[in-house]
């Protein structure tokens, strides 16, 4: 078993702090040891450093998400900090730039759609796959998704919908594309700058353009089906499209969660009206209840241990999931179980 000690490696090179996500065999899964140390080096450079840049070691992963399996036992004390680091990169200072190489999924996306700066490649694949498991877009997921352009976001919050390489940029989700063999000579220059205008001029010296969109062809249906209050309304004008595309997002729409899929749509729906530290309070009530679930439970079961694909989700259709228990995902919780965020308030 990997030692904590290097599970994340901080360094600084030049004007800027380094940061290597360091578990290429669990694709660079977050747990609370690596949550942890992220914290506390973020709050350091802030103050000390000229930009912080963070990578995955190896070349299959960013970062796959957090270490579900590992996790378990101390859920809320990992999400919560993870949380945390969440917001503060989203308030950040000074420039952060992720360099979203290989699977950026989950947690992944926390740590790198929150920064200034978000560097796709030809092997950048990122999703919010937690429909899958008994979940819902978490790590300020909720925010950043309903900010993109139409209802994109919703419908890759309810079908875990994986966009590769161009698409992260084409998507709004990265701000700049640069093939994976250049990443190298990238950080190199970005270490040296000394201000915010000299790294702006980098990476755009760095970008390069990328092919159409290959949502493209789907966007108008996008729009109009996931427009949509209820996913029952979603699932009827999905039928109403009646195209090869609409035929496949159904198929991906009945394997998913169905407590999953609206709990999701009101939080994308909140979250269009909140800040990103409301987000993250939200999504800290909604996985503090859902940590109690069946569903989640059978989640993990099915994808991450058994590994049959055939979970067994209770309720086991969309028509069976009541509002009452939507609701119940969003009560505020006791004064002392709320996020607390460390570095500063709202």
């Amino acid at each position: 078993m990997q030692n904590q000690e290097d599970d994340v490696l901080f360094k600084t090179y030049k004007n800027a702090g380094i940061i290597t996500l360091n578990r290429p065999k669990s694709l660079n899964a977050l747990n609370l040891s690596i949550v942890n140390k992220l914290l506390r080096q973020l709050q350091d450079w802030e103050n000390t450093k000229t930009a912080v840049i963070i990578k995955g070691a190896g070349d299959k992963a960013f970062c796959a998400g957090g270490d579900l399996k590992e996790n378990k036992f101390e859920t809320l004390r990992f999400i919560s900090t993870e949380y945390n680091v969440n917001y503060l990169i989203g308030h950040y200072k000074i420039p952060y730039i992720a360099f979203m190489n290989g699977i950026t999924m989950g947690g992944g996306m926390g740590l790198s759609v929150h920064g200034r700066y978000r560097i796709a490649t030809e092997k950048t694949v990122i999703a919010m796959p937690e429909t899958k498991i008994g979940l819902f877009p978490d790590v300020g997921g909720t925010y950043f998704l309903s900010r993109l352009n139409g209802n994109l976001g919703i419908y890759l919050g309810l079908t875990s919908e994986r966009l590769k390489g161009g698409d992260v940029l084409k998507a709004g989700i990265a701000t700049h594309y640069v093939n994976s063999s250049r990443l190298s000579d990238l950080e190199e220059k970005l270490s040296g700058c000394t201000n915010t205008d000299e790294i702006s001029r980098v990476l755009d010296e760095f970008n390069e353009r990328t092919g159409e969109f290959s949502l493209t062809p789907y966007l108008q249906h996008i729009d109009y089906c996931f427009a949509a209050d209820t996913v029952e309304v979603i699932i009827e004008r999905l039928k109403t499209v009646n195209n090869e595309w609409s035929i496949k997002t159904l198929q991906v729409l009945y394997k998913m969660c169905p407590a999953s899929l609206k709990i999701t749509l009101l939080a994308l729906r909140l979250g269009a009206k909140l800040n990103l530290g409301e987000c993250l309070r939200m999504e800290y009530r909604m996985t503090s209840r859902a940590s109690t679930t069946y569903d989640l439970r059978e989640g993990i079961r099915a994808l991450l241990i058994d590994k049959d694909n055939n979970p067994k989700w209770n309720p086991r259709t969309i028509s069976e999931v009541t509002e009452d228990y939507v609701q119940s995902f969003f009560e505020i919780l006791p004064e002392q179980k709320e996020l607390v965020f460390f570095k500063s308030k709202l």
